[in-house]
């Protein structure tokens, strides 16, 4: 299926691994121009790099910017005046008891999390109105949704981003450019890698014994039972992205295997 994506621009935040990073690849299979964002100049550089490997002829670029430095912040909307595309991704968290999450801890989640995509909405969602076409999609969490104790903070920032996408949407009221949000569940991205390789190593048993573990244990709400892959929940995103797309705004898509529950 032709998602008439080619020759548009995307920017996608925090996109140096994990779902952003899946996310740059297939944009750029479909022949989009992507620009990616990392903290450092080498974990953006070292992406690029990867990206131009495993897509033939790829219009990738780099910017690097943390989203807690106003400065590096402003600098990159310089350096990228516009974009088709907007890709709210990135993300930090801490785990750790509610009583003991610090005020600094709070401030730099939704500094992180929650205003870069209202600065980064505040630039470009006007000249997609005006433009009449674009695309602002970000990405939640079934955190939002299932508020682990240990991640009160975190959740509240994904929590809050629902509320600023359907606020956006209805901006967008009569026009070809929609926002939504994306919620992904427990993903096998290069983090939950890690967990999985490093809780095997500790208990003395198999990767797969963990993810069973962690799925019968912890996320017992999940109906698919598993890590989902970075490419099963940025396909969604993918989609989301394409003209195709029109009639999907103010929306919340679940690619979280069911864990949320519910019917809304």
């Amino acid at each position: 299926m032709d998602l008439k994506l080619k020759g548009k621009i995307a920017f996608i935040s925090g996109s140096t691994s994990g779902i952003g990073f899946a996310t740059a690849k297939n944009l750029l299979v479909e022949g989009m121009e992507v620009y990616i964002n990392g903290r450092t100049s080498k974990s953006v550089s070292s992406a690029v790099k990867k990206l131009k490997n495993q897509v033939n002829g790829a219009k990738v670029f780099g910017l690097v910017a943390d989203f807690n430095n106003p400065e590096e912040v402003r600098d990159l909307l310089n350096k990228l005046p516009e974009v088709d595309v907007l890709i709210n991704n990135v993300g930090i968290y801490d785990s750790q008891s509610f009583f003991e999450t610090s005020t600094e801890q709070w401030n730099d989640q939704f500094q992180v999390n929650f205003m870069s995509g209202v600065k980064l909405s505040q630039h470009y969602l006007q000249k997609m109105l005006n433009k009449n076409w674009g695309r602002i999609i970000f990405i939640s969490s079934e955190c939002a949704y299932l508020v682990p104790i240990d991640m009160i903070s975190y959740s509240t920032t994904k929590a809050a981003m629902h509320a600023l996408s359907r606020g956006l949407a209805q901006l967008t009221k009569g026009t070809e450019v929609t926002v939504n949000v994306i919620v992904p569940g427990s993903t096998l991205s290069e983090g939950a890698k890690d967990f999985l390789a490093n809780k095997a190593k500790l208990e003395g048993v198999s990767q797969k014994e963990v993810e069973q573990t962690f799925f019968s244990d912890e996320r017992t709400q999940s109906l698919l039972e598993r890590f989902a892959s970075v490419d099963e929940v940025s396909n969604p995103i993918i989609y989301l992205c394409s003209p195709l797309s029109i009639a999907t705004n103010g929306s919340v898509l679940k690619v979280d295997g069911g864990s949320s529950g519910g019917i809304l």
